[in-house]
């Protein structure tokens, strides 16, 4: 359903971005993202997005963090955003999914499930009885947690100890032994993970992929994960899913356009530092939207730039 590239390796984090110097002459439109959470692939991204509008002088982008996906789609009902950054899957099955529109297909997604190196677990079915973090409460990683588990004969009550954690916390989960494993969906390497000190490796998710997509559609593919993504470990296979950039339908058509520019513009310098593996910032796969309507902005750019 969509189309990967090669990720270029983008410079930048979010700190980074957001203390870039404010263009004189600035409009006074705030777009809110909503983004993710401080570690995550949604939140770098967010504030390379930022940074770029800040460059351009055009409508400011002001990231704001939340759970992930779930979390976004409810603060651009609530309209305590403007912006908002999800999993497509999750759009799909959102109560809210015919109020939002999209910008863009910007990347891929890779859901992971995490072990200890030194652990005694090798595949989904040895997590049976073992403590899992299933992701943050209102995450699109949270509900696709459900499906991988479903997918693995894992579903039934009580066949794990699901918790909810964040992906900060899930990290120190692992570290100190208080989970088995953790599930989220991040960029390659998740900072939150690479960064907590301990040796962890991938569970191989290749069986499960095609499970996923009997049941569910081909918002879900199978991508690779490099060896040594994490440490000292081989490549697996994961379960790849399509961020979207969406917004309300009441965004202005001119910011919609706005943002698209951004994306087209400074796709080179949008590439978030955990986007090892592939990516969709190019013009013929940010209109890949799939079910979802592209924002009459957006849709008018992309003809007035390209046709």
């Amino acid at each position: 359903m969509f189309d990967r590239r090669t990720a270029l390796r983008g410079a930048g984090i979010l700190g980074a971005a957001l203390a870039l110097p404010a263009c004189q002459g600035r409009p006074d439109v705030e777009l809110r993202l909503a983004a993710g959470e401080s570690g995550g692939f949604f939140w770098e991204f967010s504030g390379l997005l930022a940074a770029a509008a800040q460059r351009a002088g055009t409508d400011r982008i002001t990231p704001v963090q939340s759970s992930g996906s779930a979390d976004n789609l409810e603060a651009l009902h609530a309209g305590r955003a403007e912006l908002a950054l999800s999993l497509i899957d999750t759009v799909y099955e959102s109560p809210y999914r015919s109020e939002v529109t999209a910008i863009g297909c910007v990347y891929e997604n890779y859901f992971q499930v995490a072990v200890r190196t030194d652990s005694a677990v090798a595949a989904l079915a040895d997590l049976r009885g073992r403590s899992v973090s299933t992701g943050a409460s209102g995450s699109g990683a949270a509900a696709l947690s459900q499906r991988v588990l479903a997918a693995a004969g894992l579903s039934e009550p009580g066949a794990v100890q699901a918790v909810a954690l964040s992906m900060q916390d899930a990290a120190g989960g692992l570290a100190d032994g208080t989970i088995d494993a953790a599930m989220w969906a991040g960029g390659l390497p998740t900072p939150a993970f690479g960064a907590a000190g301990t040796a962890i490796r991938l569970l191989d998710l290749s069986d499960v992929v095609g499970v996923l997509r009997q049941r569910f559609g081909t918002a879900y593919e199978a991508v690779p994960v490099p060896a040594g993504v994490y440490g000292d470990h081989g490549a697996v296979t994961t379960v790849g899913v399509a961020n979207v950039l969406l917004a309300r339908r009441d965004v202005p058509d001119g910011a919609a356009a706005g943002v698209v520019d951004l994306l087209i513009d400074d796709s080179t310098q949008l590439v978030p530092a955990q986007a090892v593996g592939s990516q969709f910032l190019d013009v013929q796969s940010l209109i890949l939207t799939g079910d979802i309507a592209l924002h009459p902005g957006a849709v008018e750019e992309y003809r007035r730039r390209h046709g």
